[in-house]
């Protein structure tokens, strides 16, 4: 059952509309009547600063090309890895792979400070993997906010450790437990999970976490923001003290100095985070007339260049309803949100992602963590709370050197 996430209703601001969605749906969630958490964020309306929506992409030649130190065959990774590397179609390393590898391969805490779509799945899992082909007694935990990460790094993990006798398990809420304890019993390399369920099987006693001597805390920011400061502490708390932990964050707050400084020793620091809101981004204000909304939303979404569009709306039954309003007006769509079953969910992303619907309707449950190529639009139908959930909903699409748009309801 999931609690009450404890935020504010939605209020109306100037005449606009407030971002506010409850939490996903058993990602994470503790059980009903426990504690408030520590850390939990404090949403406050988001001011409109218009010029902040307003933004013209820098064109391609304006960004410098990166150049790496390493190639992926400089690494010394076993050769079997390497293989994988180059079939995945990795051909340069990223500037967060480039820098974090190396410190990773020699055992050293890393703290990444890294967007979203930077690869720093691979800046971790490579490394990670070649670990454990030296000692298949190594066990690694990855502790992510959300199902839709966890499956993500469990499709490169699967990708990178093909026909290496390499196994994991994603331990993630919305999805069936009794598979997952099976695997588990079988003492996995890997795992993979969010906060919530990983108690869970801590508290069933069907995961030792003792003999895990490497975690990964991906989107650390993101589980702060959720309210996972608790259950982070508790769960690192079964492992041993004298363990490689690797930190990854798209933002470096205090309230991330103090979590870095509990969890790691002497880290190496790595931060090849980009400006706040995406220079390959065009972005602009659409001023919708009283009533118009959703009639300006389809004729947009009739247009042919919007061939892939993210729309965030501000709650689950409003992206629902939006969905279904969208879908009688004869566009493709499916919809992502924390009232969704883990397969309705993946369902729908998978769609996506294969360019069998053209529009994705979510709540900023999708505004994190999801590595969706090809995103040509993301349109905010309704406002989000914070400029940084903004920054973060709006990094969906100009990515891999592409210039994306993102537009704005007011």
């Amino acid at each position: 059952m999931r609690r009450n996430d404890g935020r504010r209703p939605p209020r109306n601001i100037r005449g606009y509309d407030r971002f506010s969605d409850s939490r996903p749906n058993r990602s994470g969630a503790r059980p009903q009547g426990a504690k408030p958490r520590a850390g939990k964020r404090n949403y406050q309306e988001m001011s409109v600063d218009i010029s902040k929506l307003v933004n013209k992409a820098q064109t391609l030649e304006e960004t410098p090309a990166f150049t790496p130190i390493h190639k992926f065959t400089d690494f010394p990774i076993d050769e079997r890895l390497k293989d994988n590397i180059v079939s995945k179609g990795y051909a340069l390393p990223t500037p967060i792979q480039d820098q974090a590898i190396p410190h990773v391969l020699k055992g050293f805490d890393v703290v990444g400070i890294a967007n979203t779509g930077t690869g720093k799945t691979a800046a971790f899992l490579i490394p990670l993997i070649h670990k454990v082909l030296r000692d298949r007694d190594e066990r690694v935990l990855i502790m992510v906010p959300t199902r839709e990460l966890a499956i993500q790094i469990e499709e490169e993990f699967y990708g990178f450790a093909k026909r290496l006798n390499i196994n994991s398990v994603t331990c993630v809420g919305g999805a069936g437990i009794d598979p997952q304890l099976r695997v588990l019993r079988r003492h996995p390399n890997f795992v993979i999970g969010t906060p919530g369920r990983l108690m869970d099987l801590i508290e069933r006693k069907a995961l030792d976490l003792s003999n895990f001597n490497t975690v990964v805390l991906d989107e650390a920011d993101r589980m702060l923001d959720m309210g996972f400061i608790d259950d982070m502490r508790h769960i690192m708390g079964f492992m041993p003290e004298a363990r490689h932990t690797l930190f990854f964050s798209a933002t470096l707050s205090r309230e991330i100095e103090k979590l870095i400084g509990a969890f790691l020793k002497d880290p190496v620091r790595i931060s090849v985070k980009t400006r706040d809101t995406a220079h390959t981004i065009d972005q602009d204000v659409i001023r919708i007339e009283p009533g118009r909304k959703f009639e300006q939303l389809i004729e947009l979404l009739k247009q042919p260049e919007f061939d892939k569009v993210l729309v965030f709306g501000r709650t689950k039954h409003g992206v629902e309803r939006l969905t279904k309003d969208i879908l009688r007006a004869g566009v493709p769509a499916e919809s992502i949100h924390g009232d969704k079953t883990h397969g309705r969910r993946q369902k729908a992303l998978g769609l996506f992602k294969q360019d069998k619907v053209r529009v994705l309707v979510a709540t900023d449950v999708a505004a994190r963590g999801l590595d969706i190529s090809g995103v040509s639009h993301v349109i905010n139908y309704d406002l989000p709370a914070t400029y940084e959930d903004y920054t973060h909903r709006i990094g969906r699409t100009g990515r891999a050197g592409k210039i994306g748009k993102a537009l704005t309801f007011i």
